[in-house]
């Protein structure tokens, strides 16, 4: 375990004021990114965008109903381009504002179109040295494909964010308190694009009227999630997708960033040291909130953007721009 070195902004001490700070005001910069639409073997797609002309190669996996908006993605791709390396950014399913082509969506544990972007890229280009970051949603499944492929991830480096290692304990979690706020938001957000969905294919195989009546995340799951996926319920859901099983079959250089506050994750936000393998670095702060990590005196400091991009420049190898 590497014992963070964040310190949370004087103004911004407590979970909620580091989430929602960062959410509403972390700088979402225009960047000159090149847009791609990948096909996946099973007739679907996945829209990708692309930054940079040269370097080793960072993939991007955002969190539950994230997309190239999201706060986190703005500042931290464009410090990783200022380091010298590209960035490859992936919409999951239906995330890019034009509804998927089939009915099943994305999930916490969905590692198969991650799967079929990561060997897209080593296709094209073998030699050249490749990473990922994963925030939340994100995190769980990066970090899950890499402990399913073992030494056979076809991957030099990864970081994840803010990850909910334990769906169950997460989904009781974000019902309590506070934190239904956040939840109430992303269930509306999936609802809308459960509809989207249902209406230009003409009908999904789930209760639509269930859909409409959940208030939470464990009633969301157990009837769109979980039918949709191949899965019994949400409990069965959870089980299977989550990523804490799968740490300790990481083989390649990983730092996991987690804040002990944060309030997405379950009473245990952080593995033992023991659980995980020794490729796995634990970057734990006491503050920092779900993908906040906010520090700073005066001015906001964005301290993802500047922390992810020095590590992948040491692992992976990069020349900053001059």
């Amino acid at each position: 375990m590497t014992p963070g070195r964040f310190e949370p902004a004087p103004y911004l001490r407590g979970p909620h004021r580091q989430t929602l700070f960062a959410f509403a005001m972390h700088p979402r910069p225009h960047l000159p990114w090149q847009h791609e639409r990948l096909e996946l073997p099973d007739g679907d797609f996945v829209d990708l965008a692309h930054l940079g002309d040269a370097g080793p190669v960072v993939c991007l996996f955002h969190g539950l109903e994230g997309s190239l908006r999201s706060h986190y993605v703005g500042g931290l791709a464009g410090n990783l381009a200022a380091a010298g390396m590209r960035v490859t950014f992936m919409h999951f399913r239906g995330c890019s504002g034009e509804p998927n082509r089939l009915p099943r969506a994305y999930h916490s544990g969905d590692t198969g179109d991650i799967g079929h972007l990561i060997d897209t890229l080593r296709e094209r280009e073998p030699a050249t040295p490749l990473g990922a970051v994963g925030f939340s949603l994100g995190g769980n499944a990066l970090l899950k494909y890499v402990g399913e492929l073992g030494d056979a991830a076809p991957l030099d480096a990864t970081v994840a964010v803010s990850v909910p290692f334990d769906l169950d304990a997460c989904a009781t979690r974000i019902d309590t308190g506070f934190s239904r706020v956040y939840q109430a938001h992303l269930v509306r957000s999936m609802q809308r694009s459960t509809r989207l969905r249902h209406e230009r294919l003409g009908g999904l195989p789930v209760d639509m009227r269930a859909m409409e009546r959940a208030r939470s995340f464990r009633e969301f799951d157990d009837c769109v999630t979980a039918p949709l996926h191949g899965f019994r319920d949400a409990a069965d859901y959870y089980a299977r997708a989550s990523s804490r099983p799968w740490l300790p079959h990481v083989r390649i250089p990983t730092r996991v960033i987690q804040a002990l506050d944060d309030p997405f994750v379950g009473p245990r936000p952080v593995p033992a040291p023991d659980a995980v393998s020794r490729h796995v670095e634990l970057d734990v702060s006491a503050c920092g909130g779900h993908v906040g990590f906010v520090s700073g005196k005066l001015r906001p400091d964005w301290w993802l953007d500047r922390r992810i991009p020095e590590w992948l420049t040491a692992t992976l190898g990069a020349a900053p721009e001059l």
